[in-house]
């Protein structure tokens, strides 16, 4: 029998993606997008070696990703994709492999049936790549204006895995070193390789985007939305400045309170909270700790957004205070920045927005400033 093995490719920083934690890393229906790949593979039992690509600086990721799974160290990546591959492939020469296989990390929901088609076809070919066949038009064109129609007869859209004979592929690798080819296959091709295309599937999609995550959730069944509330007011008394929302504002007063008193920061990390059912922020850090005397209200929202993401992903937040003075507007562009600082998310997702109550009650006679949040959460089954 062919001794087999497959490389796992996870060494991008995911940077279309967005958002601090790289895509192979985010969860997906009560795993990770990373480990949902490696077990397809695994499941097969036709692998004696799975060898995992990643960035240096994501060990602690995959260590979390990977436990118990039983693989090897992981291959330290390149700088492009082709060099990520090269090195695995290094790595595996001294395992003697007859065949590998490649496949993109970002791609969870590969079945069964595609790693079978594309193992076996290696049987007969050189190498084989799963791939389906475009159904969509084409459109050629010039600064965004459509210039001609292409055929898509014969046009089909490339997935992972990519099959190869090791020795092959690893001779190809190395003779194109430096160049930037787009896929093993293409490597391959350079060489002379003949390279069967393979019947793939529509569900086999790449993760690039949000909303590519959020298509594999659906399909898998495990997205479970949540949506989680806040409030907080503090009083004002003299002083030379405000913080509101991670921001100093200067100002005739300051905001009373145990720590630095930011409403806004208390709402949402209340609201984050509630959207996960981990109480509130005073069970979390309490006045009476003087640890957390005059802190950083930043720290409270940074905890609160830990534990979403160790369930899953937050979608939105939503601040909206309520003061007379001093007026947010200038402030507000800055104050998103800071929130999606602190929350390592796009700035895109939140919102912070502030209103008067018309000169009524303790706001409106400038005794207090109160806020009031939501946060949508994604909880990962």
């Amino acid at each position: 029998m062919p001794r087999n093995a497959a490389v796992i490719v996870a060494a991008g920083t995911g940077e279309r993606f967005g958002g601090s934690l790289p895509k192979q890393y985010r969860p997906l229906a009560g795993s990770s997008v990373l480990r949902r790949s490696v077990e397809a593979f695994r499941a097969t039992g036709r692998f004696a070696d799975i060898v995992v690509v990643i960035r240096d600086e994501h060990r602690a990721l995959y260590d979390a990703a990977a436990a118990g799974l039983g693989l090897p160290d992981p291959v330290a990546g390149g700088a492009t994709r082709q060099d990520s591959v090269r090195a695995a492939l290094e790595w595996l020469e001294a395992r003697a492999p007859d065949r590998v296989l490649v496949h993109d990390a970002a791609r969870p929901l590969v079945d069964r049936a595609t790693i079978d088609r594309v193992l076996d076809a290696l049987d007969e070919a050189e190498a084989a790549i799963a791939a389906v066949p475009v159904v969509d038009t084409i459109k050629r064109a010039e600064a965004g204006i459509a210039t001609g129609t292409v055929d898509r007869s014969g046009l089909w859209q490339a997935q992972t895995p990519q099959g190869f004979r090791f020795p092959a592929l690893l001779a190809a690798h190395r003779a194109a070193a430096g160049e930037a080819l787009t896929d093993d296959a293409a490597v391959a091709e350079r060489q002379g390789i003949a390279v069967r295309l393979v019947e793939g599937h529509v569900d086999n999609f790449k993760i690039t985007t949000e909303a590519d995550l959020t298509r594999a959730e659906r399909l898998l069944g495990g997205a479970d939305i949540r949506t989680g509330t806040g409030f907080d007011v503090h009083r004002l008394i003299p002083g030379d400045a405000v913080i509101l929302c991670g921001i100093r504002i200067p100002h005739g007063f300051k905001l009373e309170g145990h720590s630095d008193a930011d409403v806004g920061l208390h709402a949402l990390t209340d609201a984050l909270l509630g959207a996960i059912g981990a109480g509130d922020i005073g069970q979390h850090f309490p006045p009476s700790d003087e640890r957390w005397r005059g802190a950083d209200s930043a720290a409270f929202l940074a905890h609160a957004g830990e534990l979403v993401r160790a369930r899953g992903t937050i979608l939105n937040v939503d601040v909206t205070l309520l003061c007379e003075r001093p007026k947010v507007g200038p402030h507000r562009a800055t104050m998103v920045a800071r929130i999606a600082e602190i929350l390592g998310i796009d700035a895109e997702r939140v919102s912070v927005k502030a209103t008067t109550t018309e000169r009524l009650g303790f706001t409106g006679r400038e005794e207090g400033i109160a806020a009031q949040a939501s946060a949508s959460v994604r909880i990962e089954r």
